[in-house]
């Protein structure tokens, strides 16, 4: 979960639409595929797959940079909610699926949280090297 700046109600259905296209050529660019992406009004879900090696930690500065930088410039209303230029807090929660957990578990979390949680994109697992 990434809320968003003092819980600001930034995710519009315009910022969203951004939000969607940055997260498609994140995936592009780095070994980061979306399963998911959610919004309510003040924060996003994503549900993510990545290669083992990469730590948690990467993959959420990446997503939190790209899509801070490409929101603040495509929607700029955003920027005149927030103070101190930054779209994300600091924090994040972060779950992984294994043995304990699965997808649909962390699946049906996500989709019971917030008020107005609305899936804004649904992807598929994928085999990284080109394979799916």
């Amino acid at each position: 979960m990434f809320p968003a700046k003092y819980r600001r109600k930034v995710f519009s259905d315009e910022v969203e639409k951004t939000l969607r296209r940055v997260c498609s050529e994140i995936e592009d660019g780095h070994e980061i595929n979306f399963i998911e992406i959610g919004a309510d009004e003040d924060h996003v879900h994503f549900l993510i797959q990545s290669v083992p090696s990469m730590p948690v930690a990467r993959i959420v500065t990446t997503i939190k940079s790209i899509t801070a930088r490409a929101i603040f410039q495509e929607n700029p209303e955003v920027k005149k909610l927030l103070w101190g230029g930054n779209l994300w807090t600091s924090g994040y929660y972060a779950n992984t699926v294994g043995q304990y957990t699965s997808e649909n578990v962390i699946r049906e979390y996500v989709h019971n949280q917030g008020k107005k949680y609305r899936k804004i994109y649904r992807g598929q697992l994928t085999l990284f090297g080109g394979l799916v």
